[in-house]
């Protein structure tokens, strides 16, 4: 009986573990951070749109877990797609250029991480967002998600409010 039990609590696991997937590692250690996102605020400038620089590490599991959420969420994916330049900003603070690399986000670190920075085509700040207010239990919640990247949109920002 105890090796039925053994047997029945390894098979367990082992299909635990091969069902949950990895999540894609998406940061790329080897990019400059500040070239990268000069060159995306090129892009944008040409596109009209705006960036939105995803600051974090694949050493950080929800910054990982952010950029599955949405890249798998075809509505947000389009949102981005059509809006964004979206990069994944490779922040390590060992690195010599993490001083520099915060100056230019604003100090955008001081939310933890994965941070998001919302820049113009043109380069500015113009909005930092701390991903914690995002979650929803071990992940995003859509509506918040979708509604951050709507009111951050080229458009959104041109289009008068009225109360």
């Amino acid at each position: 009986m105890k090796r039925i039990f053994t047997l029945l609590l390894v098979a367990m696991v082992a299909m635990t573990m091969w069902a949950q997937s990895p999540l894609k590692r998406v940061y790329d250690e080897s990019v400059e951070p500040l070239q990268q996102i000069e060159a995306a605020v090129e892009r944008a400038r040409q596109g009209s749109k705006h960036v939105v620089c995803q600051v974090g590490g694949n050493w950080c599991i929800w910054c990982l877990r952010f950029a599955d959420f949405i890249d798998k969420d075809t509505t947000i994916a389009q949102l981005v797609a059509d809006n964004y330049e979206y990069i994944h900003v490779n922040y390590n603070p060992r690195q010599k250029v993490s001083p520099e690399l915060m100056k230019r986000l604003d100090n955008c670190g001081r939310f933890g991480y994965p941070v998001l920075v919302v820049l113009d085509g043109e380069g500015r700040v113009i909005h930092i967002q701390d991903s914690g207010l995002l979650e929803e239990g071990k992940g995003y919640s859509k509506d918040k998600v979708e509604r951050f990247f709507r009111l951050w949109t080229p458009q959104a920002l041109e289009t008068p409010t009225t109360h």
